[in-house]
């Protein structure tokens, strides 16, 4: 097929995809309550894509949709979210929730160096599989996808000197575990007040009330403003040459800057538009999702899992040491392992007021994502010295 084809294809599918998840959540019905319940309606965003492509053999991965999803979609969510959080918020994410989400941070850095000196001393094979043969360098890139996201996952492939095909297998092994995570994410934060209870940590968050728009003021007006707004500062931005990571950390700034100091901002607007923003996002990037060129030694897939496990144990104990509400465990594990797309998806099924505060945390990530890394090769490249 040609490109055109392909694309408009892609666009269908998403199309339709957005509309049944939009459709499908607002169902009345006990059984589909139920469904939901284990499988939220925004997950269909992903699985939807996904079996299309797979069903019908057709690679979307790289059609045009990504690209501008990258440019345009995902920036201008990024602006909507932040424009809902009144900066008395911010004092939400204080010192023991970003502890919480540093810990994470840590544990993937450091915890597959750790991990492999302990399968090498189970099996000494496993050591010269790693180290000797180089699979290690598969796993440094799992560090930037994971943290900083796709960008500090190529660089940090570069300067691990991954090989192309193992990088391959590590991209595919990488995109089903973070998809299966988001989905268990999902299920535990709705349930972590559960949790919360058990452990007797109060699970209230001091949600700060937006502001009301003036009563001499329609709402309509307030929309109209809103929108406006955003409109053109997209268009403004447009002429001005940012990389991705910049251009997210400008917008929000200015989405606080505008739902801060604009007397009529509608808060509850923006918040409709990027949770619609973020089900489109999902499904687009549910057109990526490829399970067919997995070829790993199995060691590698339980390291990488068990891993993975481990990241979310020690956040958990963190959050338990600390007496907060265990919800950013999940707000924290999807802000380091799922970025800015599913860091909010996640938090808007416990909380969607705290979306913001999900973006914050991921865009932190982003920040320190190379830096880890760099921290993973530099442990790494001492082992062969230390054993």
């Amino acid at each position: 097929m040609i490109d055109s084809e392909l694309l408009s294809i892609a666009t269908g599918i998403v199309l339709i995809t957005v509309l049944f998840v939009l459709w499908i959540g607002k169902v009345n019905n006990k059984w589909v309550k139920l469904v939901l319940d284990w499988f939220p309606a925004i997950l269909f965003a992903y699985v939807m894509p996904a079996a299309f492509t797979h069903i019908f053999g057709i690679d979307l991965s790289k059609v045009e949709l990504h690209d501008f999803s990258k440019a345009w979609i995902i920036p201008f969510t990024i602006l909507t979210i932040m424009s809902a959080l009144p900066l008395r918020q911010l004092k939400i994410v204080g010192v023991k929730p970003i502890v919480v989400f540093g810990v994470g941070s840590v544990v993937i850095a450091t915890l597959p160096v750790l991990l492999v000196i302990v399968f090498g001393i189970i099996d000494e094979s496993n050591t010269v599989l790693f180290i000797t043969d180089g699979f290690w360098k598969g796993l440094v890139p799992i560090v930037g996808g994971w943290i900083g996201g796709s960008t500090s996952q190529l660089v940090l492939k570069e300067l691990a000197e991954t090989p192309e095909a193992l990088f391959l297998s590590i991209l595919v092994l990488d995109n089903i575990l973070v998809n299966i995570w988001t989905i268990m994410m999902f299920q535990f934060i709705k349930r972590s007040d559960q949790l919360n209870k058990l452990w007797g940590i109060d699970p209230n968050f001091s949600i700060t009330q937006t502001r009301q728009s003036s009563k001499n003021i329609s709402p309509l007006v307030g929309n109209t403003l809103t929108i406006g707004s955003l409109i053109l500062i997209m268009f403004l931005t447009s002429f001005i040459s940012m990389s991705f990571l910049a251009s997210i950390v400008v917008l929000s700034i200015i989405g606080l800057v505008l739902g801060n100091i604009i007397p009529v901002w509608s808060h509850k607007l923006v918040l409709k538009i990027a949770g619609f923003c973020i089900v489109l996002i999902m499904a687009i990037l549910g057109l990526k999702l490829n399970f067919d060129n997995l070829n790993l030694p199995i060691i590698l897939v339980v390291l990488v899992i068990l891993w993975l496990v481990l990241h979310f144990v020690a956040m958990l104990i963190a959050a338990r040491l600390l007496k907060i509400n265990i919800a950013w465990v999940a707000i924290g594990s999807m802000a380091n392992l799922g970025g800015i797309s599913t860091a909010p998806a996640v938090t808007s099924a416990y909380k969607k007021e705290l979306m913001p505060h999900a973006i914050v945390l991921a865009v932190l990530s982003m920040i320190t994502g190379t830096g880890w890394g760099m921290l993973t090769i530099y442990l790494f490249k001492l082992l062969p010295r230390a054993i």
